[in-house]
C-alpha cells in the first residue's frame, strides 16, 4: 500500500501470500494492492504461478500462510464465511470461457442468478438480454448453445455471465487468449468501456502486450513468486529487475510496441 492512501481504497489486499503444491512454492511472500475503479494488468511468465495467484485469491486454491481481503472479507477457503461474502462481489471469467455446454446462452447467463437470487422467469430472461446487449450481442443469440458460438462470442456470453449479479470486482483470466487480433482489440474496448460505464475494479491476468498497453491502469509483473514491479506500463518499461526487461524490451516486445504507436 502506497504510503498516504487510506485502505477503503483498496478492493484486493493480498498480504506475504504463499502458495505451494508439494515441495514447491508458487508464491513466495508476495504482496499486492489493488485500487478500486482500477484495471490492473498481471503479468509473468508461463507456469510463474499468475493464475494460482488469482485462484488463490477467490479462494479455490488453498494458501500456506498469508492474508487476502476483497472488498474488506478476509479470505479463507471456499466454504468459509468471509469468502462466501465476498464471493457475491466478484465476477469471474476463465481462460475459455467455461461456458456449460448443454445449457443456452440464455440459460449460461442465468445460471448465477439462480444460484444466489429467488427472481421469476421473465424478470431472469429481461436480465440475460440485458447483459448480452451489454456485451455486445444480440437477443437473438440467448438460444444458442456454446457449440454455435465463435470464440469471440463465446468470451462475450463468459463476460455477461460474469456480469450477471452486478459484482463491483471482475476476474479475467487471459480474457484475449485464442481471439485474433481484431476480436482480441474489440474485446479490449468492451472491457474499458464497461468499466468506465459500471465503475468496475478488473484484475486481468494476461500475457497480451496490447491489451496491457491499450487497457490496463497499472501492470505488476511476478517473477520469482513475487511482484517485482508495479505501475503504470511506463515504469514497468523502465524497471531494472531482468524478467521485466526481458519480457518488455525483447524483439517481439519491441516490435509490438512499434506497431501500436
Amino acid at each position: 500500500m502506497t504510503m498516504g492512501e487510506p485502505q477503503e481504497q483498496f478492493a484486493i489486499r493480498v498480504r506475504d501470500l504463499v502458495v505451494g503444491f508439494g515441495r514447491q512454492t508458487v508464491l513466495d511472500h508476495l504482496s499486492l494492492d489493488v485500487r478500486k475503479g482500477e484495471i490492473l494488468g498481471l503479468v509473468g511468465a508461463s507456469g510463474g504461478g499468475k493464475s494460482v495467484l488469482m485462484r488463490t485469491i477467490i479462494g479455490l486454491i488453498p494458501r500456506r500462510s498469508g492474508t487476502i481481503e476483497v472488498m474488506g472479507h478476509e479470505i479463507g477457503g471456499t466454504q468459509d464465511r468471509g469468502t462466501r461474502g465476498a464471493a457475491a462481489t466478484w465476477g469471474i471469467l476463465f481462460q475459455q470461457g467455461a461456458l456449460f455446454s448443454s445449457l443456452t446462452v440464455r440459460q449460461n447467463v442465468q445460471f448465477p442468478l439462480r444460484e444466489n437470487l429467488v427472481l421469476s422467469q421473465e424478470l431472469m430472461d429481461e436480465i440475460a438480454i440485458a447483459k448480452l446487449e451489454m456485451v455486445g450481442l444480440r437477443a437473438q443469440d440467448a438460444d444458442k448453445y456454446p457449440a454455435e458460438l465463435s470464440g469471440g462470442m463465446t468470451k462475450r456470453v463468459a463476460l455477461a455471465r460474469a456480469l450477471a449479479l452486478d459484482p463491483p470486482i471482475l476476474f479475467l483470466d487471459e480474457p484475449t487468449s485464442g481471439l485474433d487480433p481484431i476480436a482480441a482489440g474489440d474485446f479490449d474496448a468492451l472491457i474499458k468501456t464497461l468499466q468506465k460505464t459500471l465503475g468496475l475494479t478488473v484484475f486481468m491476468v494476461t500475457h497480451d502486450l496490447a491489451s496491457l498497453t491499450t487497457v490496463c491502469d497499472r501492470v505488476a509483473a511476478l517473477a520469482d513468486g513475487k511482484i517485482v514491479a508495479i505501475g503504470p506500463m511506463r515504469d514497468l518499461l523502465q524497471s531494472e529487475h531482468p524478467w521485466v526487461r526481458a519480457y518488455f524490451h525483447g524483439k517481439r516486445s519491441q516490435m509490438l510496441q512499434h506497431e501500436m504507436r
